[in-house]
Protein backbone atom coordinates (compact mmCIF):
# COMPACT_ATOMS: atom_id res chain seq x y z
CA UNK A 1 0.00 0.00 0.00
CA UNK A 2 1.64 3.33 -0.58
CA UNK A 3 2.06 5.50 1.99
CA UNK A 4 -0.23 8.37 2.43
CA UNK A 5 2.23 11.49 2.22
CA UNK A 6 -0.82 14.13 2.56
CA UNK A 7 -1.65 12.92 6.84
CA UNK A 8 -1.64 16.52 8.65
CA UNK A 9 0.84 15.67 11.09
CA UNK A 10 3.25 17.41 13.03
CA UNK A 11 3.59 20.99 13.48
CA UNK A 12 0.72 23.78 12.69
CA UNK A 13 2.28 24.95 9.54
CA UNK A 14 2.85 21.69 8.57
CA UNK A 15 -0.68 20.41 8.98
CA UNK A 16 -1.91 23.13 7.61
CA UNK A 17 0.82 23.00 4.33
CA UNK A 18 -0.79 18.94 4.39
CA UNK A 19 -4.53 19.60 5.04
CA UNK A 20 -7.39 19.32 2.77
CA UNK A 21 -5.65 16.84 0.63
CA UNK A 22 -7.65 14.03 0.33
CA UNK A 23 -6.25 12.28 -2.56
CA UNK A 24 -3.25 10.49 -3.03
CA UNK A 25 -0.69 11.13 -5.93
CA UNK A 26 -1.79 15.01 -7.20
CA UNK A 27 0.16 17.67 -4.59
CA UNK A 28 -2.97 20.39 -5.52
CA UNK A 29 -6.62 18.92 -4.84
CA UNK A 30 -7.97 18.30 -8.24
CA UNK A 31 -11.27 20.93 -9.22
CA UNK A 32 -14.31 19.26 -9.01
CA UNK A 33 -16.71 20.99 -10.83
CA UNK A 34 -20.15 19.26 -10.01
CA UNK A 35 -23.94 19.87 -9.56
CA UNK A 36 -25.48 16.47 -10.00
CA UNK A 37 -24.50 13.61 -7.75
CA UNK A 38 -25.97 9.92 -8.85
CA UNK A 39 -26.40 6.87 -6.63
CA UNK A 40 -26.72 3.16 -7.40
CA UNK A 41 -29.98 2.92 -5.93
CA UNK A 42 -33.31 4.44 -4.94
CA UNK A 43 -31.96 2.89 -1.43
CA UNK A 44 -28.59 4.73 -1.41
CA UNK A 45 -30.36 7.63 -2.48
CA UNK A 46 -32.87 7.82 0.42
CA UNK A 47 -30.07 6.60 2.85
CA UNK A 48 -28.05 9.18 2.20
CA UNK A 49 -30.80 12.09 1.99
CA UNK A 50 -31.45 10.78 5.65
CA UNK A 51 -27.91 10.84 6.67
CA UNK A 52 -26.57 14.19 5.13
CA UNK A 53 -28.06 16.22 7.49
CA UNK A 54 -25.73 14.81 10.37
CA UNK A 55 -22.67 13.71 8.44
CA UNK A 56 -20.75 15.13 5.58
CA UNK A 57 -21.63 12.75 2.36
CA UNK A 58 -21.91 13.13 -1.51
CA UNK A 59 -25.28 14.11 -2.43
CA UNK A 60 -25.93 17.21 -4.23
CA UNK A 61 -23.26 20.55 -5.43
CA UNK A 62 -25.40 23.30 -3.42
CA UNK A 63 -24.20 20.59 -0.78
CA UNK A 64 -20.77 20.62 -0.90
CA UNK A 65 -18.17 18.79 -3.66
CA UNK A 66 -14.84 16.92 -2.85
CA UNK A 67 -13.69 20.82 -4.00
CA UNK A 68 -15.47 22.74 -0.85
CA UNK A 69 -15.06 19.70 1.46
CA UNK A 70 -10.93 19.97 0.82
CA UNK A 71 -11.23 23.08 1.48
CA UNK A 72 -13.29 23.19 4.66
CA UNK A 73 -11.01 20.12 6.37
CA UNK A 74 -7.97 22.77 5.69
CA UNK A 75 -9.65 25.57 7.27
CA UNK A 76 -11.02 23.29 10.45
CA UNK A 77 -7.14 22.96 11.16
CA UNK A 78 -6.48 26.52 10.37
CA UNK A 79 -8.60 27.61 12.99
CA UNK A 80 -8.95 24.84 15.19
CA UNK A 81 -12.78 23.93 14.88
CA UNK A 82 -14.83 21.45 14.52
CA UNK A 83 -16.67 22.46 11.14
CA UNK A 84 -16.71 25.05 8.81
CA UNK A 85 -18.42 26.69 5.64
CA UNK A 86 -17.43 28.51 2.86
CA UNK A 87 -19.67 31.67 1.74
CA UNK A 88 -19.73 33.83 -1.69
CA UNK A 89 -18.57 36.56 -0.01
CA UNK A 90 -16.98 37.96 3.61
CA UNK A 91 -20.31 39.90 4.32
CA UNK A 92 -22.53 36.43 3.27
CA UNK A 93 -20.62 34.78 5.92
CA UNK A 94 -21.41 37.28 8.54
CA UNK A 95 -25.37 37.65 7.29
CA UNK A 96 -25.47 33.49 7.77
CA UNK A 97 -24.30 33.99 10.98
CA UNK A 98 -26.78 36.52 12.02
CA UNK A 99 -29.33 34.58 10.30
CA UNK A 100 -28.29 31.39 11.58
CA UNK A 101 -28.46 32.08 15.61
CA UNK A 102 -30.80 35.41 16.10
CA UNK A 103 -34.43 35.23 15.65
CA UNK A 104 -37.01 38.19 16.36
CA UNK A 105 -36.47 39.47 19.58
CA UNK A 106 -33.14 38.56 20.03
CA UNK A 107 -30.20 41.14 20.89
CA UNK A 108 -26.61 40.94 19.73
CA UNK A 109 -24.18 43.47 20.99
CA UNK A 110 -21.80 44.49 18.46
CA UNK A 111 -18.06 45.99 18.77
CA UNK A 112 -18.12 49.48 18.17
CA UNK A 113 -15.00 48.62 15.97
CA UNK A 114 -16.77 46.02 13.19
CA UNK A 115 -16.36 46.23 9.79
CA UNK A 116 -18.41 49.40 8.46
CA UNK A 117 -20.59 46.80 6.40
CA UNK A 118 -21.73 44.88 9.41
CA UNK A 119 -23.38 48.11 10.34
CA UNK A 120 -25.17 48.49 7.71
CA UNK A 121 -26.32 44.92 8.20
CA UNK A 122 -27.25 45.43 11.15
CA UNK A 123 -29.34 48.45 11.05
CA UNK A 124 -31.39 47.72 7.46
CA UNK A 125 -32.02 44.00 7.75
CA UNK A 126 -32.06 42.97 10.73
CA UNK A 127 -33.36 45.46 12.56
CA UNK A 128 -36.65 44.62 9.75
CA UNK A 129 -36.53 41.08 10.89
CA UNK A 130 -37.08 42.13 14.98
CA UNK A 131 -33.67 41.21 15.75
CA UNK A 132 -32.17 44.63 17.71
CA UNK A 133 -28.56 45.53 17.88
CA UNK A 134 -26.63 48.29 20.42
CA UNK A 135 -22.47 48.39 20.53
CA UNK A 136 -20.07 48.31 23.29
CA UNK A 137 -16.64 49.59 23.10
CA UNK A 138 -14.11 48.08 21.01
CA UNK A 139 -11.79 46.67 23.99
CA UNK A 140 -14.56 46.01 25.85
CA UNK A 141 -14.35 47.51 28.92
CA UNK A 142 -18.14 48.41 29.27
CA UNK A 143 -19.33 45.18 27.33
CA UNK A 144 -20.97 43.59 31.05
CA UNK A 145 -22.95 47.01 31.68
CA UNK A 146 -24.32 46.41 28.58
CA UNK A 147 -26.06 42.77 28.15
CA UNK A 148 -29.27 42.55 28.45
CA UNK A 149 -32.40 39.50 29.04
CA UNK A 150 -32.31 39.16 25.17
CA UNK A 151 -28.81 39.60 24.36
CA UNK A 152 -28.01 35.64 22.10
CA UNK A 153 -24.75 37.08 20.63
CA UNK A 154 -21.81 39.23 21.47
CA UNK A 155 -20.32 40.16 17.97
CA UNK A 156 -16.40 40.58 18.28
CA UNK A 157 -13.94 41.97 15.68
CA UNK A 158 -10.69 41.38 17.01
CA UNK A 159 -8.56 43.99 16.57
CA UNK A 160 -10.59 46.49 15.51
CA UNK A 161 -11.41 47.66 12.00
CA UNK A 162 -8.98 50.64 11.03
CA UNK A 163 -7.77 51.45 14.24
CA UNK A 164 -6.59 47.95 15.29
CA UNK A 165 -7.99 48.27 19.09
CA UNK A 166 -7.71 44.35 20.82
CA UNK A 167 -9.90 42.74 23.57
CA UNK A 168 -9.22 40.14 26.17
CA UNK A 169 -11.44 36.99 24.30
CA UNK A 170 -10.85 35.16 27.05
CA UNK A 171 -11.95 37.68 29.11
CA UNK A 172 -14.99 37.93 26.62
CA UNK A 173 -16.01 34.55 26.19
CA UNK A 174 -16.47 34.21 29.80
CA UNK A 175 -18.79 37.45 29.90
CA UNK A 176 -20.65 35.13 27.38
CA UNK A 177 -20.71 32.04 29.13
CA UNK A 178 -21.86 33.31 31.81
CA UNK A 179 -25.05 35.53 30.60
CA UNK A 180 -25.29 32.42 27.72
CA UNK A 181 -25.01 34.43 24.69
CA UNK A 182 -22.89 33.46 21.96
CA UNK A 183 -19.45 34.61 21.23
CA UNK A 184 -18.53 35.41 17.53
CA UNK A 185 -15.68 36.88 16.34
CA UNK A 186 -14.59 38.58 12.88
CA UNK A 187 -11.14 37.15 12.46
CA UNK A 188 -10.29 39.01 9.26
CA UNK A 189 -7.26 40.58 10.42
CA UNK A 190 -5.85 37.52 12.09
CA UNK A 191 -6.31 34.92 9.30
CA UNK A 192 -6.43 31.77 11.45
CA UNK A 193 -2.93 31.67 11.66
CA UNK A 194 -2.32 34.80 13.72
CA UNK A 195 -5.11 34.77 15.77
CA UNK A 196 -7.67 31.74 16.64
CA UNK A 197 -10.96 32.67 18.36
CA UNK A 198 -12.16 29.61 19.00
CA UNK A 199 -9.25 28.43 21.19
CA UNK A 200 -9.55 31.73 23.15
CA UNK A 201 -13.52 30.68 24.17
CA UNK A 202 -15.36 32.00 21.37
CA UNK A 203 -18.12 29.73 19.64
CA UNK A 204 -18.04 30.95 15.74
CA UNK A 205 -15.05 32.35 13.80
CA UNK A 206 -15.45 34.47 10.46
CA UNK A 207 -12.77 35.36 7.87
CA UNK A 208 -13.04 37.36 4.72
CA UNK A 209 -11.19 34.84 2.84
CA UNK A 210 -11.17 37.29 -0.39
CA UNK A 211 -8.14 39.04 1.77
CA UNK A 212 -5.12 37.02 3.02
CA UNK A 213 -6.32 33.50 2.91
CA UNK A 214 -6.92 34.07 -0.62
CA UNK A 215 -4.04 36.15 -1.13
CA UNK A 216 -3.78 36.96 -4.82
CA UNK A 217 -6.79 39.42 -4.92
CA UNK A 218 -8.52 36.91 -7.26
CA UNK A 219 -11.42 34.95 -5.29
CA UNK A 220 -14.65 36.53 -3.42
CA UNK A 221 -15.27 34.67 -0.18
CA UNK A 222 -16.37 34.22 3.47
CA UNK A 223 -15.81 31.20 6.08
CA UNK A 224 -17.54 30.17 8.98
CA UNK A 225 -15.58 28.01 11.61
CA UNK A 226 -17.35 26.97 14.68
CA UNK A 227 -17.22 24.48 17.82
CA UNK A 228 -19.25 21.26 17.72
CA UNK A 229 -22.00 23.07 19.89
CA UNK A 230 -22.50 25.79 17.64
CA UNK A 231 -22.56 23.72 14.47
CA UNK A 232 -26.10 22.63 14.05
CA UNK A 233 -27.88 25.44 13.48
CA UNK A 234 -25.13 27.09 11.05
CA UNK A 235 -25.22 23.43 8.87
CA UNK A 236 -29.16 24.48 8.98
CA UNK A 237 -28.94 27.59 7.57
CA UNK A 238 -26.33 27.16 5.14
CA UNK A 239 -28.50 24.67 3.94
CA UNK A 240 -31.89 26.61 3.91
CA UNK A 241 -30.69 29.57 2.08
CA UNK A 242 -28.92 27.75 -0.69
CA UNK A 243 -25.10 29.41 0.20
CA UNK A 244 -22.15 27.48 -1.27
CA UNK A 245 -19.01 28.60 -3.49
CA UNK A 246 -17.57 27.27 -6.77
CA UNK A 247 -14.98 24.74 -6.90
CA UNK A 248 -12.59 26.90 -8.98
CA UNK A 249 -12.82 29.66 -5.91
CA UNK A 250 -12.37 26.71 -3.44
CA UNK A 251 -9.26 25.39 -5.47
CA UNK A 252 -7.86 29.00 -5.54
CA UNK A 253 -8.40 29.45 -1.94
CA UNK A 254 -6.68 26.08 -0.91
CA UNK A 255 -3.60 27.55 -3.07
CA UNK A 256 -3.45 30.88 -1.60
CA UNK A 257 -3.82 29.16 1.98
CA UNK A 258 -0.18 26.63 1.37
CA UNK A 259 1.85 30.22 1.32
CA UNK A 260 -0.56 31.65 4.17
CA UNK A 261 2.44 31.34 7.29
CA UNK A 262 5.01 32.93 4.47
CA UNK A 263 3.09 35.91 3.24
CA UNK A 264 2.05 36.72 6.45
CA UNK A 265 5.56 37.02 8.09
CA UNK A 266 6.39 39.35 5.46
CA UNK A 267 3.92 41.30 5.19
CA UNK A 268 4.40 42.02 8.83
CA UNK A 269 8.37 42.95 8.33
CA UNK A 270 7.64 45.06 5.20
CA UNK A 271 4.66 46.82 7.56
CA UNK A 272 6.81 47.72 10.66
CA UNK A 273 10.05 48.94 8.25
CA UNK A 274 6.85 51.23 6.67
CA UNK A 275 5.21 52.00 10.01
CA UNK A 276 8.91 52.95 12.19
CA UNK A 277 9.39 55.29 8.79
CA UNK A 278 5.73 56.81 9.31
CA UNK A 279 6.66 57.46 12.86
CA UNK A 280 9.37 59.46 12.27
CA UNK A 281 7.43 61.81 9.85
CA UNK A 282 6.82 64.96 11.39
CA UNK A 283 3.49 65.51 9.75
CA UNK A 284 2.13 62.19 11.55
CA UNK A 285 0.34 62.61 14.48
CA UNK A 286 -0.21 58.91 15.06
CA UNK A 287 0.39 55.72 13.92
CA UNK A 288 -2.09 52.78 14.05
CA UNK A 289 -1.14 49.27 14.13
CA UNK A 290 -1.66 46.19 16.06
CA UNK A 291 2.25 45.23 16.34
CA UNK A 292 2.46 49.26 17.49
CA UNK A 293 0.17 48.86 20.77
CA UNK A 294 1.68 49.86 24.32
CA UNK A 295 0.46 49.16 27.64
CA UNK A 296 -2.39 46.50 28.12
CA UNK A 297 -2.88 46.18 24.15
CA UNK A 298 0.67 45.06 24.23
CA UNK A 299 0.35 42.69 26.55
CA UNK A 300 -3.36 40.67 24.75
CA UNK A 301 -1.01 41.15 21.18
CA UNK A 302 1.74 39.39 22.54
CA UNK A 303 -0.41 36.86 24.36
CA UNK A 304 -3.12 35.99 22.15
CA UNK A 305 -1.81 36.80 18.31
CA UNK A 306 1.08 34.80 16.77
CA UNK A 307 2.27 38.06 14.48
CA UNK A 308 0.67 40.93 12.73
CA UNK A 309 -0.38 41.84 9.05
CA UNK A 310 0.22 44.61 6.46
CA UNK A 311 -2.28 46.88 7.68
CA UNK A 312 -1.55 50.00 9.00
CA UNK A 313 -3.05 53.32 9.74
CA UNK A 314 -1.96 57.06 10.02
CA UNK A 315 -3.73 60.00 11.35
CA UNK A 316 -2.18 62.91 10.16
CA UNK A 317 -1.45 66.51 11.82
CA UNK A 318 -4.79 68.89 11.83
CA UNK A 319 -2.66 71.31 9.59
CA UNK A 320 -2.44 68.83 6.74
CA UNK A 321 -6.11 68.80 6.11
CA UNK A 322 -8.14 65.98 3.91
CA UNK A 323 -7.66 67.87 0.06
CA UNK A 324 -4.07 67.93 1.01
CA UNK A 325 -3.87 64.15 2.37
CA UNK A 326 -5.87 63.20 -1.01
CA UNK A 327 -3.82 64.97 -3.15
CA UNK A 328 -1.05 62.88 -1.06
CA UNK A 329 -2.96 59.89 -1.89
CA UNK A 330 -3.40 60.75 -5.79
CA UNK A 331 0.54 61.28 -6.26
CA UNK A 332 1.54 57.72 -4.70
CA UNK A 333 2.33 55.23 -7.67
CA UNK A 334 3.29 51.87 -5.62
CA UNK A 335 -0.04 52.40 -4.07
CA UNK A 336 -3.12 51.31 -5.51
CA UNK A 337 -6.54 53.12 -3.91
CA UNK A 338 -8.68 50.23 -3.09
CA UNK A 339 -10.59 48.89 -0.66
CA UNK A 340 -10.17 45.72 -0.05
CA UNK A 341 -6.29 44.22 1.37
CA UNK A 342 -4.48 40.96 2.25
CA UNK A 343 -2.87 40.80 -1.22
CA UNK A 344 -0.13 41.13 -1.97
CA UNK A 345 -0.16 44.48 -3.16
CA UNK A 346 0.57 47.90 -1.52
CA UNK A 347 -3.46 49.54 -1.04
CA UNK A 348 -4.23 53.12 0.12
CA UNK A 349 -7.65 54.40 1.11
CA UNK A 350 -9.24 57.35 3.38
CA UNK A 351 -10.35 57.13 6.08
CA UNK A 352 -13.70 58.29 7.73
CA UNK A 353 -13.57 57.68 11.33
CA UNK A 354 -16.64 59.63 12.32
CA UNK A 355 -18.77 57.11 9.67
CA UNK A 356 -17.06 54.22 11.19
CA UNK A 357 -17.81 54.78 14.99
CA UNK A 358 -21.01 55.53 17.33
CA UNK A 359 -19.67 55.40 20.68
CA UNK A 360 -16.66 57.98 19.90
CA UNK A 361 -16.32 61.39 18.80
CA UNK A 362 -13.17 61.64 16.45
CA UNK A 363 -13.90 65.45 15.36
CA UNK A 364 -11.22 67.56 15.56
CA UNK A 365 -8.52 64.92 14.55
CA UNK A 366 -6.58 64.92 11.28
CA UNK A 367 -7.12 63.49 8.34
CA UNK A 368 -6.46 59.74 8.31
CA UNK A 369 -5.91 57.34 5.55
CA UNK A 370 -5.05 53.47 6.12
CA UNK A 371 -2.16 51.44 4.18
CA UNK A 372 -2.19 47.85 3.31
CA UNK A 373 1.74 46.87 3.22
CA UNK A 374 2.57 44.40 0.24
CA UNK A 375 4.95 42.63 -0.93
CA UNK A 376 7.32 44.82 -2.48
CA UNK A 377 10.42 45.97 -1.35
CA UNK A 378 9.93 47.92 1.63
CA UNK A 379 13.11 50.23 0.18
CA UNK A 380 10.61 51.46 -2.71
CA UNK A 381 7.18 51.84 -0.90
CA UNK A 382 9.26 54.21 1.22
CA UNK A 383 10.49 56.25 -1.46
CA UNK A 384 7.48 56.71 -2.69
CA UNK A 385 5.84 57.57 0.29
CA UNK A 386 8.86 60.19 0.64
CA UNK A 387 7.97 61.84 -3.42
CA UNK A 388 4.18 61.93 -2.16
CA UNK A 389 4.51 63.75 1.19
CA UNK A 390 7.24 65.65 0.04
CA UNK A 391 5.41 67.10 -2.61
CA UNK A 392 1.83 67.73 -0.59
CA UNK A 393 2.51 67.83 3.11
CA UNK A 394 5.59 69.24 3.40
Amino acid sequence: MAKDQHAPQGAYETRLLRSGRPHQGWVNTPVTRASTYVFDSVAQWRETRQRRGQERLRSYGARGTDSTYALEDALVELEGGYRAKVFPTGLAAIAMVFLAYLKAGDHVLMTDGVYEPARALCAQSLARLGIEHSYYQPDGSDLAEKIRPNTRMIYAENPSSLVYEMMDLRAVSALARKHGCLLAVDNTWGSGFLHQPLALGADISIIAATKYLSGHADVMMGTVVTTREAWPELETAQVNYGQTVGADDAYLLLRGLRTLPVRLRAHQAHMLEVAGWLQRHPRVARVYAAACAEGAQREIFERDFRGSNGLVSVEFAPEVGPERMEAMIDALALFGIGASWGSYESLVVPMNMASARSLSSWSGRGPMCRFHIGLEDPADLIADLQQAFDAHLS
